[in-house]
């Protein structure tokens, strides 16, 4: 696939050159630029890769496919592509919000990969169901869809500032507005479905290389219960609660986000 690959995800590849590989991916309505505080710290010791998912930032637009990202596991299939072109092995995979479950589903696919995974205030389902809180009511979801089909770029500047938090840093929710507000609202229609609709409470437990759950003390979208619970599925999985507050906390606590990661992949395996 070679050039195409990396055409459609926007690889980016920076920092030590021979270090352990830290792979960030970004979540919906995102970039790999939302990454850009956090990057200078890992760049000082690890080789960090970074991308698009398509549809996002400056990925291809054109290798988006319905059939094929209507799932999460069409976005899990790119990310072990640009390992295979890369050849990437022994990789530390920091997946933010949705890219958590992407993965999580590919290190379920190919184990062998990944010497870690970093899961930044994951949910791997956002509908309450039974006693497992997720957030959000079947009704919420369906409310939070038809605004979004109805009005997208109304939807991204009404939800961005809920999602950031941190409402005394406004150019914090600006930054995120602008970012949804750079997506093609076809295809973020699709990803909001395929994340908020998802279910992959049942693939945790699978999961066989070491993870880390980075949550923050107070977040909209992945309450503090939904990081306990992951890190009580996936076996020998460890837990950081970051004195942060949002879903972001690439933005609004970079240093922290950084640390935790950097900590975490630097370990001996």
């Amino acid at each position: 696939m070679g050039l195409e690959v990396v055409r459609r995800n926007n690889i980016t590849v920076t920092g030590h050159e021979d270090g352990p590989v830290v792979m960030l991916a970004h979540g919906f309505g995102c970039d790999q630029n939302l990454w850009r505080l956090v990057v200078p710290e890992l760049a000082e010791r690890f080789r960090v890769v970074l991308f698009d998912h398509v549809g996002a930032g400056r990925s291809d637009l054109s290798a988006w496919d319905r059939d094929r990202y209507e799932g999460l596991d069409g976005y899990a299939g790119d990310v072990l592509e640009i390992c295979q072109e890369l050849e990437l092995t022994e990789v530390t995979f920091v997946g933010h919000s949705v890219a958590s479950m992407i993965g999580v589903l590919a290190a379920l696919r190919e184990p062998e990969r990944f010497a870690g995974l970093v899961l930044l205030v994951p949910s791997p389902c956002y509908i309450d169901d039974g006693d497992y809180r997720g957030g959000f009511s079947r009704d919420d979801i369906a409310e939070l869809l038809d605004s979004l089909d109805s009005n997208y770029l109304g939807w991204s500047a009404a939800m961005a500032p809920v999602i950031m938090g941190n409402p005394e840093r406004p150019e914090l929710g600006e930054e995120l507005t602008n970012s949804f507000c750079r997506t093609d609202p076809v295809i973020a229609r699709s990803f909001a479905r395929a994340t908020f609709l998802s279910d992959h409470r049942a693939d945790l437990p699978g999961v066989t290389v070491p993870t880390l759950v980075v949550d923050c003390v107070q977040d909209a979208i992945a309450p503090p219960e939904v990081g306990r619970y992951v890190t009580a599925q996936i076996p020998g999985s460890a837990q950081v609660t970051l004195p942060a507050t949002g879903h972001c906390p690439q933005l609004s606590a970079p240093a922290a986000t950084a640390h935790a990661i950097a900590d975490f992949a630097g370990r001996p395996r």
